[in-house]
């Protein structure tokens, strides 16, 4: 029980769904893929079919990946900000931490889409490192200068806002589609008009400007999430948090699901009902690491996920860099070849993961940890 009272800063479970995340980036969909090649039923089959984003409108296990991991650095905030105001911090330098951090993953955002190649027409200024940026960055701002009552009502309006935006207000140049398709959306719209160089699907950015301002409702969830975590109260045993974030978790589902009927769950849009249904499914989700790792002190397992997890923007950045795929062929292309051809794309997932994980491994038993 004393252990459970002094309760570390650094949330154990946090770094493992977030390297349980990032394991779908370094090739967990690819495994689950080869799965289905090797045993081609309707069960591995329906797996890996969720390995892929849908077209448009839908939710598969892929679409979550990148929101979650949002959702993640969201809940870590409430956290760090206490360590820092314990520190004697004053507003400003926290202030000026955020923004900090919040412009450095924009700029390796640019650095991964190919800022390097100085072809800045054809240069795609929206990233996913910017998304989570940005839209962590104005979360973070907003926790710090508000109280929760008010940022519950921001998160709200935010919500509500962007669905009487899209649903009221349509592309000028949509010649008549729906509002909510990639023709007829104010999202991307906006993008055509505002971003300068490549949109990721020509017509429309997946990581876009206007898009942005729902993704800070969902670190905001997630930061909600970290701030009852942090409740000291009696009343709030470990156990009780747990149960309370899995009725929340049900309860966000089922909004993002009614919800879905008015305003399609689209991760393109980053739609308020897929905010609230992703939000769910995380809130749900970090409930479970939280409970298995963190409450009840089983964290034997936890090695393989949270040398990912320490390591999270290394690997996707560097992924784009170095070609783990050369040195996995290198070393296990031979026994690959020697098996049957079913079972050839299942070794060559397992390599690759094998040697990014060998990668992140050897920087995590050096103490190497990149931090933004």
């Amino acid at each position: 029980m004393e252990k459970q009272k002094q309760q570390p800063q650094r949330l154990q479970s946090l770094d493992a769904l977030r390297g349980f995340d990032m394991l779908f980036i370094m090739g967990g969909g690819s495994l689950f893929v080869a799965l289905a090649t090797l045993f081609p039923t309707p069960f591995f089959q329906a797996i890996a079919e969720q390995m892929e984003h849908v077209e448009w409108n839908g939710f598969h296990v892929e679409d979550m990946i990148f929101p979650l991991f949002l959702f993640i650095a969201g809940i870590s905030f409430p956290f760090s900000l206490a360590k820092q105001r314990g520190k004697g911090m004053t507003d400003g330098a926290i202030y000026q931490k955020i923004v900090r951090r919040g412009l450095t993953l924009v700029l390796l955002g640019f650095i991964y889409n190919g800022l390097l190649n100085f072809d800045f027409e054809h240069q795609r200024y929206a990233s996913v490192l910017g998304r989570i940026g940005l839209a962590w960055m104005f979360s973070a701002l907003i926790f710090v200068n508000t109280k929760t009552v008010t940022r519950v009502w921001i998160t709200g309006c935010i919500l509500v806002g962007y669905w009487l935006l899209l649903a009221f207000v349509p592309a000028p140049d949509g010649n008549g589609a729906g509002v909510f398709t990639m023709e007829g959306c104010l999202v991307g719209y906006v993008d055509r008009v505002l971003l300068p160089g490549r949109l990721h699907l020509t017509i429309h950015d997946p990581e876009g400007l206007l898009s942005t301002v729902p993704a800070i409702a969902t670190a905001l969830l997630g930061m909600f999430t970290g701030e009852f975590i942090k409740l000291r109260k009696k009343e709030f045993t470990e156990t009780k948090k747990v149960l309370y974030l899995l009725a929340g978790g049900c309860v966000l589902l089922a909004i993002g699901s009614v919800w879905d009927l008015f305003f399609p769950i689209n991760k393109n849009l980053w739609t308020s009902s897929f905010v609230c249904f992703v939000g769910g499914l995380s809130m749900i989700l970090f409930a479970v690491f939280y409970y298995i790792i963190d409450v009840r002190n089983c964290r034997s397992w936890t090695l393989f996920f949270t040398v990912i997890g320490m390591n999270s923007i290394t690997i996707y950045l560097a992924q784009r860099f170095i070609r783990f795929s050369y040195t996995s062929e290198a070393i296990f292309g031979g026994l690959a070849k020697l098996m049957p051809e079913t079972v050839q794309p299942l070794v060559g997932a397992i390599a690759f993961i094998a040697v990014c994980w060998g990668f992140l491994y050897f920087l995590y038993r050096q103490r190497i940890f990149l931090k933004v």
